[in-house]
């Protein structure tokens, strides 16, 4: 597994394993705490796991928590999904940085997001599985939606959007967002 820092969001890694392919199909760590801990992550801080399944086109996102933030490792362990993370943290190098991945369960590769950043993703195959380790257990009170058709972000969605959540649909500009966050 190979781990590589992401430029357009400080702190933020891509971990790339090697899936070894035979006859049967495929195997991959898709995991590795010595890996993650020789990027300066603590690979005992993920608390929980979940994962979504989306239809062509879903859209989720672009979400985040407020006070400690939540770090999250994501992957599509089925499927292909565009991925984005957007760096909200004031004080960050990459402040407003826009990072955009393919994950896809073809080559299992995962991305770092840190605290403090926003994360959405569309899928792009008719059946996408999208897995998220969390450093934090949920709390609903926490969370907050950016309108992912915010033209300030201009975030490149690759297919028109099918479906989406409703607080997806209802979210706020990002300008409304930091007016509230850093107020």
């Amino acid at each position: 597994m190979k781990a590589t820092e992401v430029p357009q969001i400080a702190g933020a890694y891509l971990f790339e394993p090697t899936p070894y392919a035979d006859e049967r199909g495929f195997f991959c760590r898709t995991f590795d705490a010595d890996v993650v801990r020789s990027v300066g992550l603590d690979p005992c801080a993920f608390v929980q796991d979940s994962v979504s399944r989306s239809v062509r086109g879903v859209l989720r996102g672009l979400h985040l928590r407020s006070g400690a933030g939540e770090a999250k490792l994501v992957r599509c362990s089925y499927g292909r999904i565009f991925d984005v993370v957007v760096d909200l943290r004031p004080h960050s190098p990459t402040y407003l940085g826009r990072a955009f991945f393919e994950l896809s369960g073809e080559t299992q590769a995962t991305v770092y997001v840190p605290a403090g950043c926003a994360h959405g993703f569309q899928a792009l195959t008719e059946t996408a599985d999208t897995s998220y380790r969390i450093d934090r257990p949920h709390d609903p009170a926490e969370d907050v939606t950016i309108a992912f058709d915010d033209p300030e972000l201009a975030i490149p969605w690759p297919l028109p959007v099918t479906s989406t959540s409703r607080r997806d649909r209802e979210a706020p500009s990002l300008a409304e967002v930091l007016k509230h966050t850093e107020g």
